[in-house]
């Protein structure tokens, strides 16, 4: 016995030095804040040198290594090199630019290590607030439920297992798609996400079962395309069970006629689902809610705390306006997962109940700090502001005779191009001159068939000067390829 109880002692990995450990910590502590604090003095970014990328083909770690040495590779060889979407001149894809309460919050949660997949624990308790929360955003009934995910993505794939398993019952489950006797097909628009074609294949229906309707002027579905080829294919023997809506598209920032596409399904008994990733939570904001009526009665809602939100990745979340119907796709009772009604193992229906993870992060701490910290008036208000920020771009191209707007801007989204003969060629040069520069990193699309370059404003940092950087070296590299202006804080 005593040769056991010698084997099974041992080190933790616990510090030898607390002190050490504690001082190196404020270190780092102290370094991202100046990171954040002076990141207009940065790049937005910049190419990874070859000898920096060579280091991450590193062999495994036999041996450990001190703290600080590794903090020091940190500083050093990842720092610089991040995706950018801190800086108020990132106008790519649509990232938010977190915040400093946010990421705080993450070192809080880090230092708890809960796993918010089940059992009784005040973290859940912090989860299901922000569930009764966004309950409350978007008009819900009680008998919401809601779940964190990786993002909008995820939360689409749920938002359709969740739909198909409504429309087939619950037997699909165990019994699997080849033994339903209906085909289901699902709706939504030529501007929608891809992921909503993923999702689809994912959940075994495939992406044939998907009606990509056209479009309207606006960019919006199309509300008579949408009728008729649901009465198409219910002529044609088949079950349409799911609309999927979109408020804010990728592309432009367009919002559906989700009041009117909500009539549609309910009228048709389907489910009605909106891909909200970052314009859902325009309804923060006083003057975009009225754009999003209809929003309130949507079967279910996918959206993202770390877009327009403003939290720091991941925190991405799905509300369903039926919770038993949710729970009903994912529930999945387990003798190692053994309810009770006391001790840890009480606290049912636990998370792990509402989508596929039992293993899950924290996300929820950040997203409650940010939410308890700023208030959705504020948040409201700085969601208004890139909108606003929007329409200065917009005007700044208008007033430029070697830019040509693509699209008007509906939210946060201005899409334009530089004028010439080979505009498309001349305009992606241009978007990797900007990168480069790091003056400025807007994205690529498309629009009508001639590549924008697409200002997505969702950092609450950008401010006009930002902007007006972004169309002056435009201007400079339309006009003079690869002779990038230099870098100056902005």
């Amino acid at each position: 016995m005593d040769d056991l109880r010698k084997a099974a002692s041992g080190p933790t990995l616990d510090p030898d030095d607390w002190t050490a450990v504690r001082r190196q910590a404020h270190v780092m502590l102290d370094d991202m804040l100046d990171y954040v604090e002076h990141i207009r003095e940065r790049p937005v970014w910049q190419p990874i040198p070859d000898e920096v990328r060579a280091r991450f083909r590193a062999a495994l770690p036999r041996a450990p290594s001190e703290l600080a040495d590794v903090y020091r590779e940190f500083a050093q060889y990842v720092l610089p090199y991040t995706t950018g979407n801190v800086h108020p001149g990132f106008m790519g894809w649509v990232h938010g630019g977190g915040n400093v309460v946010g990421m705080l919050a993450e070192m809080l949660a880090g230092g708890l290590n809960a796993n918010l997949g089940g059992r009784d624990h005040v973290p859940i308790e912090v989860e299901r607030q922000i569930v009764e929360w966004a309950r409350q955003m978007f008009a819900f009934p009680q008998t919401a439920s809601g779940v964190f995910v990786t993002g909008t993505s995820m939360a689409n794939f749920l938002a359709v297992i969740i739909a198909r398993t409504t429309a087939l019952g619950a037997g699909v489950r165990q019994e699997g798609l080849a033994a339903a006797h209906e085909r289901l097909v699902a709706y939504t628009s030529r501007s929608a996400h891809g992921c909503v074609r993923q999702a689809m294949e994912l959940s075994g229906l495939g992406g044939q079962a998907l009606r990509v309707i056209e479009t309207d002027a606006q960019h919006r579905m199309s509300v008579p395309a949408l009728q008729a080829a649901i009465a198409a294919d219910r002529e044609a023997g088949l079950t349409p069970f799911l609309v999927i809506g979109t408020a804010g598209s990728v592309d432009v920032g367009a919002i559906d006629d989700l009041a009117t596409l909500a009539r549609i399904c309910r009228d048709g008994k389907l489910w009605f689902h909106i891909d909200g990733a970052f314009g859902a939570l325009g309804v923060l904001a006083r003057d975009l809610a009225p754009r999003l009526a209809g929003i309130e009665q949507a079967d279910s809602i996918a959206f993202d705390f770390h877009k327009w939100g403003q939290v720091p990745y991941d925190a991405g979340f799905l509300i369903v306006r039926d919770g038993t119907k949710h729970r009903a796709a994912f529930a999945s009772p387990a003798a190692y997962l053994r309810r009770e009604t006391r001790g840890l193992a009480a606290g049912s229906p636990w998370p792990c109940d509402f989508g596929p993870d039992l293993s899950r992060g924290f996300r929820a701490l950040k997203t409650w700090f940010t939410l308890k910290v700023f208030g959705t008036e504020r948040l409201g208000a700085v969601i208004s502001r890139t909108c606003a920020l929007a329409r200065y771009l917009e005007r700044r191209v208008r007033g430029e005779p070697s830019l040509e707007l693509l699209a008007p801007a509906q939210l946060n989204i201005v899409c334009f191009r530089y004028r010439s003969d080979d505009a498309d060629a001349v305009n992606a040069r241009i978007i990797a001159d900007l990168h480069e520069s790091g003056i400025a990193a807007p994205s690529a699309t498309t629009v009508d068939g001639r590549l924008a370059i697409r200002a997505c404003i969702v950092n609450h940092r950008t401010q006009p000067g930002d902007l007006d950087a972004l169309v002056d070296a435009a201007l400079e590299f339309g006009a003079h390829p690869r002779r990038a202006p230099a870098l100056a804080a902005q």
